[in-house]
């Protein structure tokens, strides 16, 4: 359960280094929104599910929303200028964010060092006090406020789309 990510480090340091107050609390391994809704339970806040996509035309896109928000991709392209969506394969998600399937977070936004994936953020996230997400691996989350969340992207030079994903599929 303790076994970090090689980048985890790296993360602190640049949350450290951008004034960025983050929390971190160890857990079970979570693979799915469901398995963590125990762990959820004991921890406060907005919690995430992340999704890397990949489109027709090979663009990469990283969505990062509240867990309890739906997503849907076939509705989702069209707001966000790309062809259709679907899941990313592992070997792009690893050369790209530098995590595996279960551990996709917007803090592996780090390892996108040209910012060639596209970064979306659903609106609800900036709703809530503190969010969670999972520092690179998925048997820990850590915490850190919403308007710090654009800090830390902007700083890795993303400028994220903020969107309602709720919206885009209200009347479903």
């Amino acid at each position: 359960m303790n076994d970090k990510h090689p980048d985890e480090p790296r993360l602190y340091a640049r949350l450290d280094e951008l004034g960025i107050p983050y929390h971190t609390e160890e857990h079970e391994a979570v693979f799915t929104v469901e398995e963590g809704l125990d762990i959820k339970a004991r921890l406060p806040g907005g919690h995430s599910k992340n999704l890397f996509l990949k489109d027709k035309a090979g663009q990469f896109v990283l969505i990062s929303a509240l867990g309890s928000t739906p997503i849907k991709l076939n509705r989702l392209h069209a707001h966000i200028g790309t062809k259709r969506l679907s899941f990313g394969k592992e070997d792009a998600l690893f050369t790209h964010l530098g995590v595996r399937p279960g551990s996709v977070t917007v803090f592996s936004i780090l390892n996108d060092t040209d910012a060639t994936v596209r970064l979306v953020l659903d609106a609800a996230l900036f709703l809530q006090d503190v969010i969670w997400f999972h520092p690179m691996r998925n048997t820990a989350s850590t915490r850190i406020k919403p308007d710090d969340l654009l800090v830390f992207a902007r700083a890795l030079g993303h400028d994220p789309l903020i969107l309602d994903l709720a919206e885009l599929t209200a009347g479903d």
